[in-house]
């Protein structure tokens, strides 16, 4: 068997904190590539488009839709994973914090909580915004 783990690179860490660090703040942030002007999910210091090494934090309205997602039969934690598409474009997987999972529907609008995250990931909601198509 082997147990050869390989290393989490520093830099990677060091934004996941940042990230962390900025959600208990109530800010939702999303790492940008100025090169691109493209946004990605997970952060990471290099950009998966073009490669560029100089990516930097913007801020997020934290608003998307639903993409895709799946309620678990017995859940008793008010949470169902989904797939989110942001309005920057970005698809990411994340929950959904719901009383009611039967009147989600793909393409309803969704927003960050702001106050409530998951291990240090954002967690969504309904929203009362009309999505963007």
């Amino acid at each position: 068997m082997n147990t050869t783990t390989t290393p989490v690179n520093i830099e990677t860490a060091t934004l996941i904190d940042e990230f962390k660090e900025a959600s208990a703040a109530g800010r939702f942030l999303l790492r940008w590539c100025p090169d691109c002007d493209r946004p990605h999910w997970y952060p990471r210091p290099i950009c998966p488009f073009c490669i560029d090494n100089e990516t930097e934090w913007r801020e997020s309205e934290g608003q998307g839709v639903i993409y895709s997602y799946s309620v678990a039969p017995k859940s008793d934690n008010g949470r169902v994973i989904a797939y989110v598409t942001l309005s920057e474009g970005i698809t990411m997987l994340t929950n959904i914090v719901t009383n009611e999972p039967d009147s989600l529907a793909i393409g309803q609008a969704v927003e960050v909580v702001r106050d409530l995250t998951l291990s240090g990931l954002p967690l969504f909601q309904l929203s009362n915004t009309v999505a963007k198509p």
